[in-house]
C-alpha cells in the first residue's frame, strides 16, 4: 500500500511498509564507529531523559500530591523509579521496540507504516484504520510534548539560581524566556555546528550526575536497598491512593524514552542501546540514589535535591551545565518536531509547508519556519502562564504516558500479527506493557485539571488538523476522479486532432490513472499539445527512503505521451526536476529550458447540497478549503523552476 502525493491530490490515510525485527538497517545511519555513534546518541537521544533528575524526584514529594519525606516513602518512590526505567526504557524500548525498524527508521509514524503494509499484504485490512488512528494520536501527543519539554526543562535548570544565588530568584522567568527565544531564533541557521558539541557536553553532564550521586551514596549507603522491588510493593500497601497518584510524578523519570525509538534512524539500534546501558542508565540511577540518600539525611533538601547535592561553591557552575543540558534536550525535541512534520506532509496528513534544508550534507537537518514560530509562541505562553517547573510538571506526564500507552498497543499488534510470535508470549509481554503504561497514564489523568488539559488540547487540535487534511484530500481525489477522462479514450480521439508544438510538457497527476485536470484545461484553452507529454505522479511509499535507481517507472502510452511514476520514501526530498534529470527512457533526456511544468490549482467550494455529502461537516470542509488556500507553493515544495511553471485554476465542489 502506498501514498500518492501531488499538487492535485494527496494520499489516503493508510500508510504502511513491511516489518522486519532485527538490527540496524544498512545505510540507515552514518557510517561511523559504534563509539562515535553512541556519543552522538548521548547528546541527542538522551537529552530529554537526562534532564529528568532536575525535577522528577522533587515533584514526587512536593508536587500536586505531596508525600511525607520519610524512609518508607523515599525508598518506595526510588524503587518505583528504578523499576520504571528498567521495565519501560530497558526492556520495552531497548530490547523490544528498537527491533521494530522501518528500514532503519523509527517513531510513531514509521511504526504505523511498518505495521500497516504487512497487515495489508496479509489481508488484515480491518486493523489498518485502528493502527492509523493510533499512529496519528501518538503524533498529535508528540506535538504537545514538543511544546512542554523546552518550557519545563529550561525552567527547571534556571530555577537552580534560587538555590545558588537566592537574590537572583526574580530573574528566573526573564532568563528562561531569553534562553528559549534565543534557542528558537537560531534554528534557521542549522544545528550542525552546535550538534557536534552535544555529545561531549552531555557526556560531561552525565558524569557529573554520577559523581554528585556517588558522593551522597557514600554518606548513606543504605539507600541501595531501595532497588529491591519489595519497597515499591510496600509503598502501595502503606498508602495505596498516594502511591497511585505518585506514579504521575515517578513517570517523569522516563520522559524522553520515546526518543530512543524516534531517533533510531540517526544512530542505529546498537549505538542507542550501548549509550543507554553503559552511560545514561547507570548515571541516572546513581543520581537518583544520591538525591534519595540526601533526603534520608536532610529531609528539608526536598526543596531542590538536585542542586543541593552539590557543594555551595559549585552550585552556580552546575546551574550553567544543567542549563546547557536542557537547551540540548529542547533542541532534540524541536528538531524532532520538524522531522515529524516532514513525514506527516509526505504521508499526506498535513498540507505542504515551507521546508528549508540547513545542511548540504545531511538531508535530515531541516527547518520548518511555521512550526518553529508556533512552538516558540506556545512555549512562551506556557512559561508565563505556569511560571514554575513544578506547575508545568503537572502538564508534562499526560502526553508522555499517552504516547507510551499507544506504542504498547501498536507493539502488541506488531508482535502478534507481523512478527508472528507465539500468542501466549506476545500476549503476556503486551499485557505487562499495557498494565504498566496504563497505570501511569491513569495516574496522570488525575492531573488534567492542574495543567494536564494543555497537552490534551494541543493533541486534540493536531489530531483534528491531521485527519481533516487526510479526509479532505481523499474527497478531492474522489471528486476529480468523477470528472476524469480515461486515458485510452483520450489517446484514441484527441492527439491527432490538435496541433503539436516543440518541447516537453510535464503535468502533475493525482493518480496513475486518468487524465490530470491541468492537461484538460490546457487543451481546452490553448488547443495545442507539446511533442512530448509526460504525466507525472509522485507516490510516497511507506518506507523512509527509496534508492534513486529504483524511484522512477516509465510507461510509453504512444502518440508522444508517457506516464512517469516517481516513488519516494516518506523522508526523501520531493525534488521532481532532479528525478526527471535522471531519466532518458521517456523519449530521451529532458532539457530544463525546453520543459514546461503544468500545475492545477483548485479553488474549493464547500457544498451542502443534498446527495453531495462528503462525510465531513460543512464547517470542517470550510477549514480544509482554508488549509488548501494557505498551503505552501507547489513550486517551492517540489523544487520546480519558477520560470517554467504554468498554473491552471479551476473550481471544485466538495
Amino acid at each position: 500500500m502506498s501514498q500518492t502525493l501531488t499538487l492535485d491530490s494527496a494520499p489516503s490515510s493508510d500508510a504502511a511498509t513491511a516489518a522486519s525485527p532485527g538490527g540496524d538497517h544498512p545505510g540507515a545511519h552514518p557510517r561511523e564507529s559504534l563509539a562515535t555513534l553512541a556519543i552522538g546518541a548521548i547528546g541527542v537521544v538522551f537529552g530529554d531523559i537526562g534532564t529528568s533528575p532536575l525535577y522528577a524526584l522533587k515533584e514526587s514529594f512536593i508536587g500536586a500530591h505531596p508525600l511525607t519525606v520519610d524512609p518508607a516513602h523515599i525508598y518506595g518512590v526510588l524503587s518505583l523509579m528504578f523499576w520504571t526505567m528498567t521495565l519501560v526504557v530497558t526492556i520495552k524500548y531497548v530490547f523490544v521496540i528498537l527491533r521494530a525498524d522501518n528500514k532503519g527508521e523509527g517513531g510513531s509514524l514509521a511504526l504505523m507504516a511498518l505495521i500497516g503494509r504487512k497487515l495489508g499484504e496479509g489481508g488484515s485490512v480491518r486493523w489498518l484504520s485502528a493502527i492509523t488512528t493510533m499512529g496519528l494520536v501518538a503524533t498529535a501527543l508528540f506535538y504537545g510534548d514538543a511544546i512542554i519539554t523546552p518550557a519545563v526543562s529550561v525552567l527547571s535548570a534556571v530555577e537552580g539560581l534560587q538555590v545558588a544565588a537566592p537574590g537572583a530568584a526574580r530573574y528566573v522567568l526573564p532568563i528562561a524566556i531569553t534562553i528559549i527565544v534565543g534557542l528558537f531564533a537560531i534554528q534557521s541557521r542549522g544545528t550542525a555546528a552546535v550538534g557536534r558539541l552535544f555529545g561531549p557536553v552531555m557526556v560531561v553532564y552525565f558524569l557529573v550526575l554520577a559523581v554528585l550521586g556517588g558522593i551522597q551514596i557514600a554518606q548513606a549507603p543504605q539507600v541501595l536497598a531501595a532497588l529491591n522491588p519489595l519497597y515499591a510493593v510496600n509503598f502501595f500497601l502503606l498508602d495505596p491512593a498516594l502511591a497511585f497518584l505518585a506514579l504521575g510524578s515517578v513517570v517523569l523519570a522516563v520522559t524522553g524514552a520515546e526518543a530512543l525509538y524516534a531517533d533510531m534512524g540517526h544512530f542505529g539500534r546498537r549505538a542507542i542501546s550501548l549509550a543507554w546501558l553503559w552511560c545514561a542508565f547507570p548515571c541516572l540511577l546513581i543520581n537518583y540514589l544520591g538525591q534519595s540518600a540526601l533526603l534520608l539525611r536532610q529531609p528539608a533538601a526536598v526543596e531542590n535535591p538536585f542542586f543541593l547535592m552539590a557543594p555551595e561553591a559549585l552550585r552556580l557552575p552546575l546551574v550553567v551545565l544543567a542549563t546547557l543540558a536542557t537547551i540540548i534536550a529542547s533542541q532534540a525535541v524541536i528538531s524532532g518536531a520538524y522531522s515529524v512534520t516532514q513525514q506527516a506532509i509526505q504521508l499526506g496528513f498535513l498540507p505542504r509547508l515551507a521546508i528549508r534544508h540547513t545542511s548540504e550534507k545531511a538531508a535530515g537537518q531541516i527547518y520548518v519556519p511555521l512550526v518553529n514560530w508556533l512552538l516558540l509562541a506556545l512555549v512562551i505562553l506556557l512559561v508565563m502562564g505556569f511560571r514554575s517547573s513544578g506547575a508545568l510538571a503537572a502538564a508534562y506526564g499526560i502526553a508522555v504516558t499517552g504516547t507510551m500507552f499507544i506504542t504498547a498497543c501498536m507493539t502488541g499488534v506488531l508482535t502478534i500479527r507481523v512478527w508472528k510470535w507465539p500468542r501466549l508470549a506476545a500476549g503476556l509481554l503486551t499485557a505487562v506493557f499495557l498494565v504498566v503504561d496504563g497505570a501511569y497514564f491513569a495516574s496522570n489523568a488525575t492531573k488534567v485539571p492542574d495543567g494536564g488539559w494543555f497537552p490534551l488540547l494541543v493533541a486534540g487540535i493536531c489530531f483534528f488538523v491531521l485527519t481533516t487534511w487526510a479526509r479532505g484530500r481523499q474527497i478531492m481525489r474522489e471528486r476529480l476522479a468523477e470528472d476524469s477522462m480515461p486515458f485510452e479514450l483520450f489517446l484514441a480521439s484527441v492527439p491527432n486532432r490538435v496541433k503539436r508544438v516543440a518541447g516537453t510538457s510535464v503535468f502533475l497527476a493525482a493518480s496513475a490513472e486518468g487524465i490530470p485536470p491541468a492537461l484538460l484545461h490546457n487543451l481546452k484553452h490553448n488547443h495545442v499539445l507539446h511533442e512530448r507529454v509526460v504525466v507525472l505522479t509522485m507516490v510516497t511509499e511507506a518506507v523512509p527512503h527509496v534508492a534513486p535507481a529504483a524511484r522512477a517507472g516509465i510507461t510509453d502510452l504512444g502518440h508522444g505521451f508517457y506516464r512517469m511514476v516517481v516513488r519516494l520514501g516518506f523522508m526523501d526530498e520531493a525534488d521532481l526536476p532532479a528525478e526527471l534529470a535522471r531519466e532518458s527512457r521517456a523519449g530521451g533526456p529532458f532539457r530544463p529550458m525546453e520543459t514546461s511544468w503544468f500545475l492545477s490549482r483548485q479553488t474549493l467550494i464547500a457544498s451542502n447540497r443534498p446527495g453531495r455529502g462528503s462525510g465531513m461537516a460543512i464547517w470542517r470542509e470550510a477549514f480544509f478549503a482554508w488549509m488548501v488556500r494557505n498551503a505552501s507553493s507547489a513550486m517551492q515544495f517540489f523544487h520546480l523552476p519558477t520560470n517554467r511553471v504554468i498554473e491552471l485554476g479551476s473550481q471544485l465542489e466538495i
